[in-house]
């Protein structure tokens, strides 16, 4: 049972093609975008046999990578106790056969949880899109085509976490249960460690449905801000770049399909590589260090992006004038001559 009191906005008769998407980046806020996809094929087929078989007249035989949890972690992908590894396993192997595998396990209580997670569409399962895609025609997709992952396993637990980019997911297949919050309440999530992870970004240590909060006490403010969203086949959830999310697959079969992307161009570097370096030069300096350094990224980071360079001919801007590929590239270069010294 979800500890979480709060429910995720719904929005009712949204049509394809009347995505309100100014409103949705503008408000910074998850919300169900109800029954949005609910007239895809995928969503209108009988039973798991007819939409695995769906599934399987798309596939070319590219090989997948399926994740697998034993079943005494209860479809959790988490870390060993000592939390120096995964406790699960990754394999690779052929779409149909992992699909048939699943639909053997629908009835079974306690199987192994598989999950074929993030799996590019357009490379696994070609023309799939020309029958169930959403309505891309907002601006901001012009120069930043979403990546469109599949997600197909049994019942499982992906620990909340964090994503770089902004996600629309889309229930098809199952009932999914996604808990939102909010990007300041990392602190009280208790991130794991860097590395390893299960796909760059780290996952809570906690367990938000039955929480321990003697070992976990801040927990309790993480439940307090956060949000629950119930997703049914057809329906849709937005949720901004940086929000934690932890996404339950609830039935004996599941698909999603999402769609990930952001509004900044490709050329700028990912903050992940920030934070390491950040990690290498600042975090371990002496306090009154850090606090001036922290006044130094304000003032040229955090702050408005102009301030910095405003007072400055334009000839001495340089890197304090607007990121354009150019630059990025000359500031790559040098970061990493420094970097090898």
């Amino acid at each position: 049972m979800t500890q979480i009191a709060a429910k995720t906005r719904v929005i009712k008769g949204i049509s394809p093609d009347s995505v309100p998407y100014d409103e949705l980046m503008a408000a910074e806020q998850p919300v169900i975008l109800k029954g949005l996809v609910r007239d895809w094929p995928l969503v209108n087929k009988g039973s798991p046999i007819d939409a695995a078989a769906y599934l399987k007249s798309f596939y070319q035989g590219r090989p997948v990578t399926a994740f697998i949890a034993q079943p005494e972690h209860k479809g959790r992908f988490s870390y060993t106790a000592d939390s120096t590894q995964l406790d699960f396993e990754s394999d690779k192997g052929l779409l149909n056969e992992y699909l048939e595998i699943n639909i053997g396990l629908i009835e079974e209580s306690e199987s192994p949880t598989f999950s074929i997670g993030s799996t590019d569409v357009d490379t696994f399962l070609p023309g799939f899109r020309d029958e169930n895609d959403l309505v891309l025609s907002h601006a901001m997709f012009e120069n930043n085509p979403p990546l469109v992952g599949a997600w197909i396993g049994n019942r499982s637990t992906a620990l909340a976490h964090y994503d770089m980019s902004n996600n629309i997911a889309c229930c098809l297949v199952g009932n999914r249960r996604f808990s939102l919050f909010p990007p300041e309440q990392i602190h009280n999530l208790y991130p794991g460690p860097l590395e390893p992870t299960p796909g760059g970004q780290v996952l809570t240590m906690t367990d938000i449905n039955t929480p321990d909060f003697e070992r976990f006490p801040r927990l309790r403010e993480a439940l307090a801000a956060g949000e629950v969203a119930d997703l049914e086949p057809g329906d849709a959830l937005f949720y901004p770049t940086m929000w934690w999310h932890e996404v339950e697959a609830l039935d004996g079969f599941n698909v999603m399909v999402n769609y990930w992307w952001n509004t900044t161009p490709q050329f700028m570097d990912t903050p992940q590589n920030t934070l390491h370096h950040a990690l290498l030069s600042l975090r371990d300096r002496p306090e009154q260090e850090k606090r001036a350094w922290r006044a130094v990224f304000d003032y040229y980071v955090f702050g408005d992006a102009g301030r910095a360079a405003a007072h400055l001919p334009e000839a001495a801007q340089g890197n304090l004038a607007p990121m354009d590929e150019l630059k990025a590239r000359r500031l790559r270069a040098l970061l990493l001559r420094r970097l090898n010294r």
